[in-house]
Order: structure tokens, then C-alpha cells, then sequence
């Protein structure tokens, strides 16, 4: 896919303005040239061109907000003015898997104060025996070169990550208070059950209580009712009694 293409796809019907990182990775330039960014991208901050088969970045815009730039496998020796003219606030610049071989080429990024990080990995430059003091002499401000500072001590975390960390932090906080409310609401419910039992151990009394009352009448009633009966009894009795001495 070709470099102009693949900008119209990435905007994704937005207006380049609103575009703050654009990632054009393994695209086709065409003649090793940057194609389709302009000065429009005005809030641009990254720009990724790996593996675009760029040999010149004389096309790149003025874009007054980019912060990092992406450059590394393509086929670029020299012409980096450009970049201190139209990149004031660079900070990070890429250049892994270029053809810098001599360390003159690399004077122009003199004029940009803001760049802290450099990156020349596989670049034959690399291969000089004061390849690292040389860098570090020719450009003062910077802070780490393909990833060490001039201790040889490694990168530490970019603030991206850092604002990672913490929000991951925050993100476990909140899960341990969710967790948290959770245990609070599973004992309130087991509170809850437990009320409910002794509730019904106390009506269960006081259903019993009223069955052996219930019981109880029953019973006085059934004595209330066989009382006649045995009255009658007796009487029927007397009567056979009477018939017989009358018969005798």
C-alpha cells in the first residue's frame, strides 16, 4: 500500500488536526520520499515510518508539536537539516537500520536542544571505536543514546509507562475496595440469615406453644363430650336392672 493511501486510512474520518499519533509502519514511499503529511497534522506528537523504504526526509512538514520520530529500516545517509528546521520540539529520534556511516552526518541534530534520545543501532556509524564519546561530545543535551546514558546506565521508564504504572496501581486499589464492599455485604447477608433463624426459632416456640394449648382443648373437649355418653350408660343400666327384678 502506498504512503498516501495508507494516510487517508489512518485518519479514520478525522480532520489531520485532531490526529496526535500517526503510524504509517511498512507502507511504500514513493522514490524514498515522504508522501501525504502536511502541515495540517498541526497537533501531531508521534510519527512512525518504519520500513518505508525511505532514502530522504527533505519532504517531512514543519510540525511544531512532534515529540518523537520513527526512521529506523529504511535507507536514509544524511540531509537531517531538515529535521532541526521543521522539528523544534523533537525529543526522540530513531534512526536504527540507516546508512549513517561518519559522524559528520549527524552535526545538523546540534540544533535540536529538546532531543534527549537518539537511536542508531545497525547503523554502520555504530561500528567507529569512539562511536560513543563522539555522539555524546557532538550533542550535549542528549540524554541516552541507543538506550544508555553516558554512564552506560539504561533507559529508565518513559513517563508513558510511569502514568501505566500508577494507573495500574489505582486500578488495584479499586478492585481491593470493591472486594472490600463485597465481604462487607456478604456478612451483612449472613447477619441477616442468622436474624431470620433466631426469628424462627422464636415463632417455632410460639407456634408450639399454641399447638399443645390447641391440644390441650381438645382434649378438655373430648372429655366434655364423653361425659354424656357415659351418663347414658348408666342410666341404660338402671333401666336393665329394674326390668329384670320386675320379672322375677
Amino acid at each position: 500500500m502506498d504512503m498516501k493511501k495508507r494516510v487517508s486510512l489512518e485518519l479514520r474520518h478525522r480532520s489531520p488536526a485532531e490526529v496526535q499519533e500517526l503510524v504509517l509502519d511498512n507502507c511504500r514511499s514513493s522514490e524514498g520520499k515522504i508522501e501525504g503529511i502536511t502541515e495540517e497534522f498541526s497537533n501531531l506528537e508521534l510519527l512512525s515510518l518504519i520500513n518505508v523504504g525511505l532514502t530522504s526526509v527533505a519532504d517531512i512538514p514543519k510540525l511544531d508539536k512532534l515529540k518523537k520520530l520513527e526512521l529506523s529500516d529504511n535507507r536514509i545517509s544524511g540531509g537531517l537539516e531538515v529535521l532541526a528546521e521543521r522539528l523544534v520540539n523533537l525529543t526522540h529520534l530513531n534512526l536504527s537500520g540507516n546508512k549513517f556511516k561518519d559522524i559528520s552526518t549527524l552535526e545538523p541534530l546540534k540544533k535540536l536542544p529538546q532531543l534527549k534520545s537518539l537511536d542508531l543501532f545497525n547503523c554502520e556509524v555504530t561500528n567507529l571505536g569512539d562511536y560513543r564519546d563522539s555522539i555524546f561530545t557532538l550533542l550535549p543535551q542528549l540524554t541516552y543514546l541507543d538506550g544508555y546514558d553516558a554512564d552506560d546506565c539504561e533507559a529508565s521508564d518513559s513517563d508513558g509507562e510511569a502514568d501505566a504504572v500508577d494507573d495500574e496501581g489505582e486500578s488495584e486499589e479499586f478492585w481491593e475496595e470493591e472486594e472490600d464492599d463485597d465481604e462487607d455485604v456478604v456478612a451483612e447477608e449472613d447477619d441477616d440469615d442468622s436474624g431470620d433463624d433466631e426469628e424462627g426459632g422464636v415463632n417455632g416456640e410460639v407456634d408450639s406453644e399454641e399447638d399443645d394449648d390447641d391440644e390441650e382443648d381438645d382434649e378438655e373437649d373430648g372429655d366434655e363430650d364423653s361425659s354424656p355418653v357415659k351418663g347414658q350408660k348408666r342410666k341404660r343400666d338402671q333401666e336393665d336392672e329394674e326390668e329384670e327384678e320386675d320379672d322375677e
